[in-house]
């Protein structure tokens, strides 16, 4: 990643906020890396480099400050120059790819070789891929460390590391000193308890319209699973086998208060990457903006709500189910049919919290059983049916794969799942910032409105060609506005 020295440096000398997460201030005197808005005194240029990720910082020997607290920047989504691969490794990186298994793996996902996706990493993000991965461990353990009371042993655990071991003799390598003695609060520290469970920030770059993802997660909350109250949402999860909830509402600066009650701590950094997909916290509101500049249309709807983001899903199976039963019904009819499926086939939650009592039937769950007695055509019922089968078949089905061709082309093999269901998922579960289901109604409605013109589903394919390679934050507007 090229950074331009003097305009990097202009942006630190005056603590340019729209930098910040973009890139990393190295002080070579002091072997730290700091944020763009750092309240510490501005070194001389000559004393720094610039690194376009807190990864490349750490493998070149400098560690986090703890004044501004890098793990603390908005952590952004893959910039547009980043090769395709490069970008979904990041995303399958943070959801734990590399946890379970290796890097040849990793690139076998994406379709590549294991040699040029190591080659691709240090050419676009000047690090390794083992060193991105370790670094989103250290960054979210010191998190742990100053937002929480857990102790030492618990934040190690919480983090992904193997080992206490482990942990120390990384913390030791990178501040010179024990992870308890980076600690400022002399509150006694507490044993995590899974009742009370772990409150975090997670970052974004503003503005965000919490408002508008309120609405819609209201509005396909489904009784039992999901539940919002005031500025609030909570559901139930499920995640290898291990209940548990969440809970998200605003929080202090641009933040949002995320609360995890679960029973295994290592689950967090799954949870925490399943929660900043859901959300769409990795947008970057002045690009997008940017992007669709050229656009009168597309310009005056982000002019109007610069802070609307894409709503993700926090399980694609469960996605995919909902996007079945919407089809050709209202929303408030394929929720009240979610809400049967769920007290029918759910499983009741050991621990229920906060009027959550299920958690999502499981594929294996509904594989085998007729869902035509639900209240819905059988035709429909069969393709739930298979699509359970197939997520039996291929757990990784709902997973970022090599392209949006791809994935489009593996969902369209199931029975019943045409163009818009496929796009549908990947949109809001694969998370392809470029998926577009041109077909739909509300797209093609909204449009019509707009440019007091008709359309039709293959005249609006060929009009947000324009809107490449965003279409899924066109549609997102389009939504809106309709």
């Amino acid at each position: 990643m090229h950074l331009d020295h003097d305009a990097c440096y202009r942006a630190i000398s005056v603590r340019d906020a729209r930098y910040d997460g973009r890139f990393f201030t190295a002080v070579k005197t002091t072997r730290i890396y700091c944020r763009p808005v750092c309240p510490a005194r501005t070194p001389l240029s000559r004393n720094v480099t610039f690194f376009g990720s807190a990864a490349a910082a750490q493998e070149a020997g400098f560690h986090p400050c703890l004044r501004c607290r890098p793990e603390t920047a908005p952590e952004l989504g893959p910039a547009r120059e980043l090769p395709d691969s490069v970008a979904r490794a990041l995303a399958l990186i943070e959801a734990g790819a590399l946890d379970e298994a290796g890097v040849d793996a990793l690139a076998a996902r994406l379709g590549v070789s294991g040699r040029q996706l190591r080659r691709l990493f240090r050419q676009h993000l000047g690090a390794s891929i083992v060193t991105v991965a370790q670094t989103r461990r250290v960054l979210l353990a010191k998190q742990l460390i100053h937002e929480t009371q857990l102790p030492m042993a618990d934040v190690a655990f919480a983090a992904g590391f193997g080992s206490i071991r482990r942990f120390n003799e990384t913390f030791l390598a990178l501040f010179g000193r024990a992870p308890g003695a980076l600690r400022r609060s002399a509150r006694p520290d507490v044993p995590f308890a899974p009742q009370g469970g772990i409150t975090l920030l997670l970052r974004y770059r503003p503005p965000y319209d919490w408002q508008a993802m309120l609405d819609f997660l209201r509005l396909r909350a489904i009784p039992g699973i999901e539940r919002v109250d005031g500025d609030r949402y909570a559901r139930s999860i499920s995640l290898d086998g291990m209940q548990g909830t969440i809970s998200v509402q605003p929080g202090a600066g641009n933040a949002l208060q995320a609360t995890v009650r679960v029973s295994r701590l290592d689950a967090l950094p799954a949870i925490i990457a399943r929660l900043r997909r859901v959300f769409d916290l990795g947008s970057d509101p002045l690009a997008l903006a940017a992007q669709f500049a050229h656009d009168p249309v597309l310009a005056a709807l982000i002019a109007a709500r610069p802070g609307l983001r894409v709503p993700g899903a926090w399980d694609g199976f469960e996605l995919a189910m909902r996007a079945v039963l919407g089809q050709q019904i209202t929303v408030s009819a394929a929720i009240r049919l979610a809400g049967k499926l769920v007290a029918a086939h759910g499983e009741l939650l050991s621990d229920p919290h906060d009027g959550l009592t299920h958690s999502f039937p499981t594929p294996q769950a509904l594989a085998q059983v007729d869902l035509a007695g639900l209240g819905m055509p059988r035709s429909r019922a069969a393709t739930l049916s298979a699509v359970a089968a197939a997520a039996v078949a291929d757990p990784q089905l709902f997973s970022a794969g090599s392209s949006l061709e791809d994935a489009v082309q593996r969902l369209r093999a199931i029975r019943g799942i045409g163009e818009w269901t496929a796009q549908y998922i990947a949109l809001r579960q694969l998370r392809e910032p470029d998926a577009f289901p041109s077909a739909d109604i509300g797209l093609i409605r909204a449009l019509e409105k707009l440019e007091s013109r008709p359309y039709t589903p293959a005249q609006l394919l060929a009009r947000a060609e324009a809107w490449r390679p965003w279409r899924a934050y066109a549609a997102q507007h389009l939504w809106s506005a309709g």
